[in-house]
């Protein structure tokens, strides 16, 4: 890491001295690839590609975590690719899929910063070994897909994959595959699925992505995000990366921050940053002056935070000792005067839809839910529905291949936990 640290310098590449690092005005040149390089882009490649194995410990000792949702390690989840021999392929699939409701910062990534993420795909995709790198991205963001297409043909044209494809010793492959507009599609497995030319089921675990993924060879599966931090990574050092978080995050975050706030959008903070600041600071405070009710943090499919939370810092382990997750890093505002019962039946019928039919109890299990809180949000609802509600969120965690019945009853029980009166209101 140190080496790579003394070859920016003498490169004359100035550290970031803002948390804005990857909305950096350097970055949101959309497709513009000779503007991009202009800035210094290309420079983080060319430095990885003379010391790959100190790029992997650079991402481990700047506690790089995936970005997509689960908050893990990246340097463990390329090390089990690492030791895998090709078969005959190797690869790296970069998801952008976001589907979920409240969860926009990837689309804004690949539509104004393509270049960031593909260098930084190049880099991972050296480290582990991959010679194919997969862009799979929502299919519905059409201007998402057509700055990463022309990003793609610029790139393909250029010195930066002729250095790639030579340090690699194979040529380096890269293709940008659409989603199939599914939101259990971004399920890393799913995803396989589809880029193999099938339906998005999720697949049982083991064998695991590293062991046999796409098309049975080893994959690595990070999330738009994720790599985009890898090219900053290696320029500046994973000492100055953990320097911009806060408490115990490391680098800086996207949060997509949406519903009753006055200023929502997409924010790059440090990790770590206060739920109370960013609703309040730079979301500008709820909308009309209101009380806040509760927060869905990242996305509706965790549990809900409410006033006492609002000092949590932001980050992975923090959230998670309140008994949530940070997920996408997606925060829903609620204020008070809306209807818990109705957000959580609109939610519920987005789970119940998305769910690909694959397990029974998943398929069966939303789709009851949804129809027993739609009765329960109009006045039909009755004791035994409601007792059926809670009877569901004991069965069915794990019934599935992936999370979404787990995400369906984590919204549900936290609702029971934090607003039971507003349930049994709904009965009368």
């Amino acid at each position: 890491m140190e080496t790579l640290k003394t070859q920016a310098c003498e490169l004359n590449i100035p550290p970031l001295e803002t948390p804005q690092v990857l909305l950096h005005p350097d970055q949101r040149v959309g497709a513009n690839m000779a503007r991009w390089r202009e800035s210094g882009g290309g420079v983080a490649l060319t430095l990885a590609a003379q010391d790959l194995p100190a790029v992997h410990a650079a991402i481990r000792e700047a506690d790089l975590r995936g970005l997509g949702g689960s908050g893990f390690p990246v340097w463990r989840k390329w090390e089990s690719a690492i030791n895998e021999l090709p078969k005959p392929d190797k690869y790296l699939v970069v998801n952008g899929n976001e589907d979920e409701p409240g969860t926009f910062k990837d689309r804004l990534l690949l539509e104004e910063t393509p270049h960031q993420i593909i260098e930084g795909a190049v880099i991972a995709a050296l480290v582990i070994g991959a010679n194919r790198i997969v862009f799979y991205t929502n299919p519905d963001i059409k201007r998402s897909l057509a700055a990463m297409r022309s990003a793609l043909e610029q790139w393909k044209a250029s010195d930066l994959l002729t250095l790639a494809s030579t340090t690699l010793g194979k040529p380096l492959e890269m293709e940008l595959c659409p989603g199939s507009g599914h939101y259990i599609g971004g399920e890393e497995t799913a995803a396989m699925a589809w880029i193999e030319g099938g339906f998005p089921f999720p697949r049982g675990k083991p064998p695991y992505p590293a062991q046999a993924g796409v098309h049975g060879c080893p994959t690595v599966i990070n999330n738009v995000e994720t790599v985009a931090h890898v090219s900053h990574i290696v320029k500046n050092g994973a000492a100055w990366f953990k320097s911009l978080g806060k408490n115990s995050g490391s680098g800086t975050k996207l949060y997509s921050l949406s519903g009753d706030v006055l200023h929502p959008g997409v924010f790059e903070l440090p990790m770590g940053t206060s739920l109370r600041e960013l609703i309040f600071v730079h979301g500008g405070g709820l909308l009309s002056g209101k009380p806040l009710k509760a927060v869905f943090t990242g996305g509706p499919s965790s549990n809900m935070l409410t006033p006492v939370d609002l000092d949590v810092a932001l980050d992975f382990e923090s959230v998670r000792a309140r008994g949530s997750s940070l997920g996408t890093g997606a925060m829903i505002v609620v204020s008070e005067g809306t209807g818990i019962v109705k957000r959580v039946a609109e939610y519920m019928r987005f789970f119940a839809h998305s769910s690909c039919g694959q397990c029974p109890p998943c398929k069966t299990g939303t789709a009851t839910m949804s129809r027993l809180l739609d009765k329960i949000d109009t006045g039909r609802g009755t004791e035994t529905d409601l007792a059926t509600l809670r009877n569901l969120c004991n069965m069915l965690p794990g019934s599935g291949r992936c999370h979404l019945v787990n995400g369906a009853v984590q919204l549900l029980d936290s609702a029971f936990r934090h607003f039971p009166d507003e349930f049994r209101q709904a009965l009368r």
